[in-house]
């Protein structure tokens, strides 16, 4: 159109029907009707846009939209942010979101395609063939090839390396097919090897210059390229040099869709307490794995305090070659029954905490949840005392101990109870040690700091007694802790537990990959457990994220170990917007 048809269509008059006589007629009108007239219609026109408005409204929905920024507190600081060498949680928070596996968890447990396009199972359930995603990428946009996945499965079974993944992968052999495809052979079934592909996989091509003597030294254990969600931008070092600041943002070569946070940064602090000062002077957003008596020190005003029941026990597990008394089942029982478990996890974890009866986790399966004796404490007591009673023990009027006779000798009820040095396990050691001592026990407790139990005490099973917890996981696999070719040390099976009956239980779990059988198993073994006592099971401790109120879609789920918590960080969003049904995908 040329400028003169625009300045002629610009300067046309046209012509409204009907105008004159509208207009004749309003200036017949008096000032009266002329003020009802313009009422109306001012009604009327803001009706119209009400109802325009509520239209609107009613096929308007809210969607998340890419920004914002979430910072995340952590205690201590990482060293090895590397699928192979993680140890801290510190390391382990950054791995989990800045590498992938070849399949991922979703926030319900199950397993999902992640680097992977396609996974096979063996009828055998022997071997696993993993095809790769033609789309799967690092950081620096190098594609991922089946040369990275056995490089990295390498390291973690390096002995050099002592990446504490190595026990995951013993007897599995791993083998390249072509360019995108591997395969993962197990010596025998083992149903719970699907959760070793989520293991995150290291770019060959920058690791592999580095030795085995500079593997836990290098700089790209700081500095990482993964293929997970978020790519590490900026790091910030403190005046010793080491990182306790990261941006990260979402990576924009992920073979699946890029989260919605725009910014995701982690601060690292030296203790709990400078946790808690961070969070309650603004500097992050939010912060995790706070103990329970530290909870009523956080403002939680303006944020949403999510807990989930993590797959670990506490128990005190009896070693019964160490103590006469504790080798008598019906003491076991007693002392099992006398057991405050409610008040352990309401007074001592503040009610973040589930009591149990055996030693699959709460959360697992609907009948693993304890606390189905509706009796009282004192009347549990009062239960307990007379079980002994009629056991033949007998109290002891000058100490206040029971004894009972075994022959020509006499059995004290009497033992100690070895812990670490952790608040909390000290005050729970405490309480059982009061509420047995009523029923006639002397109790001594014995403290050890972390490395010194392990080592001197839990490895060459030197106790009496053991309050430890026990991270179980979610596949509720319960062979390493358990079964009797554990006990003796670098098995798990602290309790020194033998029966054969357990035993084909157990393994019969871990061999089949039918979920109803599996449990059935798990079922059956958990009654052998409570007719044994080998232990006193207590609780199962919850997971405890206060995240602000603005992060939305933040839905943990049950966890198998806290990083879990970023399963789903991809799904997270702060900033929204609304669009109409219509134009949604």
């Amino acid at each position: 159109m040329r400028y003169k048809e625009i300045r002629a269509l610009l300067l046309k008059r046209f012509h409204i029907p009907k105008a004159r006589a509208i207009s004749r007629t309003m200036r017949s009108f008096t000032m009266a009707e002329k003020a009802v007239f313009y009422f109306f219609a001012s009604v009327f026109i803001l009706s119209g846009f009400i109802m325009a408005w509520q239209v609107s409204e009613a096929f308007l929905v809210e969607v998340p939209i890419r920004g914002g920024t979430l910072a995340e507190g952590v205690v201590g600081n990482p060293r090895f942010i590397n699928p192979v060498l993680a140890l801290s949680e510190a390391d382990k928070n950054l791995t989990a979101v800045v590498y992938s596996g070849l399949v991922r968890l979703t926030p319900e447990g199950l397993i999902t395609n992640d680097l992977a396009s396609q996974v096979q199972i063996s009828k055998d359930e022997r071997v696993y063939t993993v095809t790769i995603s033609k789309d799967a990428r690092f950081h620096d946009d190098a594609p991922v090839t089946a040369d990275d996945i056995i490089f990295t499965i390498s390291k973690i079974a390096d002995p050099v390396i002592k990446s504490p993944r190595r026990g995951n992968w013993d007897g599995v052999a791993v083998e390249k097919v072509d360019e995108r495809t591997v395969t993962f052979t197990l010596k025998k079934a083992y149903t719970p090897f699907i959760y070793n592909l989520t293991t995150g996989i290291l770019p060959k091509h920058i690791w592999n210059n580095v030795s085995n003597d500079e593997f836990s030294f290098s700089q790209f254990n700081t500095l990482p390229v993964g293929s997970g969600p978020f790519e590490v931008v900026r790091v910030d070092r403190n005046k010793g040099g080491i990182p306790d600041y990261y941006m990260l943002k979402p990576n924009s070569h992920t073979s699946g869709r890029e989260p919605y946070i725009e910014n995701l940064v982690f601060h690292f602090y030296p203790s709990e307490t400078a946790l808690i000062d961070a969070y309650n002077n603004g500097t992050v957003d939010s912060v995790s794995g706070i103990s329970p008596e530290n909870v009523a020190k956080v403002n939680s005003h303006g944020s949403q305090v999510i807990h989930s029941p993590l797959p670990r026990i506490f128990a005190v597990f009896f070693n019964q070659t160490k103590s006469k008394a504790l080798a008598n089942l019906g003491v076991r029982r007693a002392l099992d029954l006398a057991a405050p478990k409610e008040r352990i996890v309401e007074d001592i974890l503040g009610g973040y905490a589930t009591p149990i009866d055996g030693p699959i986790p709460a959360g697992i399966y609907d009948w693993s949840i304890g606390g189905t004796n509706m009796k009282s404490p004192e009347e549990r007591l009062e239960l307990a005392r007379q079980m002994l009673s009629k056991d033949g023990w007998v109290l002891n009027l000058e100490n206040g101990v029971l004894e009972k006779k075994s022959g020509s000798a006499i059995i004290t009820l009497s033992f100690s109870i070895s812990t670490g040095d952790v608040p909390e396990l000290r005050q729970v050691a405490e309480e059982l040690k009061g509420a047995w001592e009523k029923l006639g026990a002397k109790v001594d407790i014995l403290v050890y700091e972390t490395g010194d139990l392990n080592q001197n005490v839990i490895r060459p099973r030197q106790f009496e007694s053991l309050l430890f917890g026990e991270v179980v996981g979610r596949d509720a696999d319960v062979y390493p802790f358990w079964h009797s070719s554990q006990r003796n040390d670098p098995g798990l099976n602290i309790a020194l537990y033998a029966n054969t009956k357990a035993d084909k239980l157990l393994e019969n779990a871990r061999s089949t990959s039918d979920k109803k059988s599996a449990e059935k198993n798990y079922k059956a073994f958990y009654e052998e457990i409570r007719n044994d006592s080998p232990a006193v099971f207590l609780y199962t401790p919850s997971f405890l994220y206060i995240v602000p109120e603005n992060l939305k879609a933040v839905n943990p789920g049950p966890l198998a170990i806290t990083q879990d918590r970023f399963l789903g960080i991809r799904d997270w969003y702060i900033e929204t917007d609304k669009v109409w049904k219509i134009f949604l995908n």
